[in-house]
């Protein structure tokens, strides 16, 4: 009778594993198909034809594309963290008044849905002249991103104990001292999983970048796979979308395993004092 659970156990596992994993199996093996042969269920490859990988890059600048996404997840999980890290100093260690409406009225921020506030950026940018820019969906995508690094980094900085900084404040530190050579290695277990989580959301987002960009040169990857055409205004081209769905995907799972070992130390950094 002790096997049984270990069995179940197992079963559910493996459910929760094909379950997760088989759209990207999928996604692959239909990049490797062409024609009618899109249209046919088969769940194994037949053969492994790369045209449509290389029409990625033949019918579009998705190089550049990709580029774009790379500069401006980039410059959003840079600026998220340097901000983050600050404004969590101030709310973790300083005691001022309005520090719990200030900390909710940033989380009540990252709870309206994009679209609500899509009019009122789109002003926003049109008005610095960085509509069609980058910069312009850097600006929006730490919209996103930095009230959730706020709220996360500041909940471990708090966890951190004040005998660190009183030393340092001792040995005559200045608090950006402190946060830069005192708190920052502490939280680097935490700043590389908020990092990575900043890094997935302006990745993937689509609406802002959709919105905000109007050539194909300075599009990033959601919307430039939407975008693809294929041969006749009428053909959807779904072996190109889903190769260009796995070029894309690859970043993100490097990422991952790269730093999974940092991921677990700061999804787990929190959790017990003491």
């Amino acid at each position: 009778m002790k096997i049984l659970p270990r069995i179940g156990f197992w079963l559910l596992v493996i459910l929760i594993g094909v379950f997760a994993l088989f759209p990207l199996y999928y996604a692959i093996i239909s990049s490797f198909r062409s024609g009618a042969a899109l249209f046919t269920i088969a769940y194994l490859p037949e053969r492994f034809d790369v045209s449509n990988y290389i029409a990625v890059f033949d019918r579009q600048p998705f190089g550049q594309n990709i580029l774009n996404s790379i500069i401006v997840a980039g410059s959003v999980v840079a600026i998220s963290l340097s901000l983050g890290m600050t404004a969590a100093y101030a709310f973790g260690r300083i005691a001022f008044r309005g520090r719990a409406l200030l900390l909710m009225t940033i989380l009540a921020v990252s709870m309206f849905p994009q679209v609500a506030v899509l009019s009122g950026m789109f002003e926003l940018i049109r008005s610095l002249g960085l509509y069609n820019t980058l910069p312009g969906l850097i600006l929006a995508n730490l919209m996103l991103t930095l009230p959730f690094t706020i709220w996360v980094l500041t909940t471990f900085m708090r966890e951190l104990p004040k005998e660190i900084e009183e030393a340092a404040f001792v040995d005559g530190a200045t608090p950006w001292i402190v946060v830069r050579r005192v708190f920052l290695p502490l939280m680097a277990p935490a700043a590389v999983t908020t990092g990575l989580l900043a890094f997935i959301v302006s990745w993937n987002e689509f609406l802002f970048a959709l919105t905000f960009t109007l050539t194909n040169e300075r599009r990033t990857v959601p919307p430039a796979i939407a975008l693809m055409t294929g041969s006749t205004a009428y053909e959807l081209p779904w072996g190109t979308i889903m190769a260009a769905s796995v070029i894309v995907t690859v970043p993100i799972i490097g990422l991952v395993l790269v730093f999974q070992r940092k991921i677990v130390a700061g999804l787990t950094a929190g959790a017990v004092k003491g």
